[in-house]
């Protein structure tokens, strides 16, 4: 049996610093290094992914942007991808424009992928952002409502000081058939993310897909947080961390240790050889 062990990155794999330990980095290089068939499904672009992840002989495909893009990280082909109709972001604009919130939004610009936002419409949450993804080409700082929905669009992230800010947009596109709303507090802060992807943009749609792509049997999965629930939902076996949300624990087979105590390398390392 060939089983695809597949794990998010932020409060799962990654520590409290946002990085790989030493032992999470050696024991997942190694077991990868044995035939070990492991991917990760993260909210974030396949850029930034790799800034936390470097030094990870990945040899699999990845998911990104919570599940829009599947893409080969050797050569960063996009073997999956999904993006919003022009009737879809027009829908999305008009909303959050009568609402007065300017989003983070992502796209393909001349097919080159960009993050746009208005400068003028700077909160603490897209500063934060900006500031923590210095030198990232992606970043397009604009001044005008049209330049923010030009392109090919696939993602927009509404971020507030307060859930109740949000609540409005969530409730509109929660149960659209059209799109996949979420919202959440960002992790090790304040603030909230509101995030609206295409409908079948989720971690479980493209775990399936990867699955069939690597012909695996199994799926094991590991998470944290409220984005990983339809990854958890399709997978054969599914293991939150202590610190996850207890949302996700519900739809878990097992707790295991922390991310700041390498809860997945070490549930990997000492279950692998008897899957």
């Amino acid at each position: 049996m060939k089983i695809l062990y597949v794990t998010d990155l932020d409060g799962t794999l990654l520590n409290s610093n946002s990085s790989l330990s030493k032992y999470t980095m050696k024991t997942l290089n190694y077991l990868m290094d044995n035939g070990m068939c492991f991917s990760y499904a993260t909210a974030r672009s396949l850029s930034s992914a790799e800034v936390v992840t470097k030094g990870l002989n990945m040899n699999n495909p990845v998911i990104v942007y919570n599940g829009v893009f599947i893409v080969n990280p050797s050569t960063k082909e996009r073997i999956y991808s999904l993006c919003f109709s022009e009737q879809e972001k027009e829908t999305v604009r008009d909303f959050l424009t009568n609402s007065s919130i300017y989003p983070l939004v992502y796209g393909n610009i001349d097919g080159i992928e960009k993050v746009s936002w208005i400068i003028s419409k700077e909160n603490n949450g897209i500063n934060h952002y900006k500031n923590s993804r210095k030198g990232d080409k992606r970043l397009r700082p604009i001044e005008t409502l049209e330049e923010l929905y030009k392109g090919e669009l696939f993602y927009f992230t509404c971020i507030g000081d307060k859930k109740e800010q949000l609540m409005e947009i969530y409730e509109y596109f929660k149960n659209k058939e059209e799109y996949n709303c979420t919202i959440q507090k960002e992790l090790y802060r304040e603030e909230y993310w509101c995030e609206i992807m295409p409908k079948k943009a989720t971690k479980g749609n493209a775990i399936l897909m990867l699955k069939n792509i690597l012909n695996c049997n199994k799926i094991i999965s590991f998470g944290d947080a409220i984005n990983d629930i339809p990854m958890f939902k399709i997978s054969d076996e599914s293991y939150a961390v202590e610190n996850a949300v207890d949302e996700l624990k519900k739809y878990a087979k097992n707790i295991i240790l922390s991310n700041d105590n390498n809860g997945v390398a070490y549930w990997l390392e000492n279950n692998i050889k008897n899957k």
